[in-house]
């Protein structure tokens, strides 16, 4: 190595390569991004429970990655069926299909319970049409996840059911 110096290293070299701090830093970006676009492009037409359903399916997304989760699609559809899968990931070695609902009020019904028998068959349909262009064949189980917003905290009520049935 005679006249080549070897390249120095910094001490927040190790702390950036770091999973952990890899996800906080995508999740800080993406955060921002949306701050700005709040900030300066026109208010969104979308109804406001829409735009109630949109944040919570963002915060369930970070909230799964940082449960473990490793996300590989959002708002998956099928050409093939009506519906949409909101998040597909694997936990471990097993592929979950998630139904992501968002309620900013507890009094009516829980989010969970809004996951009707009509939502079980279009969330079954895609979710076979998704595995059947997968190579391998693999575990896999349904989650639901409710996210709820009190108006007096900023931090939604993140909750997750596991291995939901998809019996219509």
């Amino acid at each position: 190595m005679c006249g080549k110096s070897q390249p120095k290293k910094h001490a927040g070299d190790k702390l950036l390569r770091s999973p952990m701090a890899f996800r906080v830093l995508t999740s800080s970006i993406i955060r921002s991004l949306d701050w700005v676009a709040r900030q300066v492009l026109p208010a969104s037409r979308l109804p406001t429970h829409l735009r109630v359903g949109v944040r919570g399916e963002e915060d369930a997304y970070f909230f799964l990655r940082k449960a473990g989760y490793t996300m590989v699609a959002r708002n998956y559809r099928s050409p093939r069926y009506r519906g949409e899968i909101d998040l597909i990931g694997w936990e471990k070695d097993v592929l979950c299909f998630v139904e992501v609902k968002t309620r900013t009020s507890r009094d009516v019904k829980s989010a969970a319970a809004a996951v009707d028998r009509h939502k079980r068959r279009e969330v079954a349909q895609v979710a076979r049409e998704y595995l059947r262009g997968m190579a391998l064949s693999c575990q896999w189980r349904f989650d639901v996840v409710s996210v709820y917003y009190d108006g007096s905290n900023s931090r939604p009520q993140i909750e997750v059911f596991r291995n939901a049935s998809l019996a219509a």
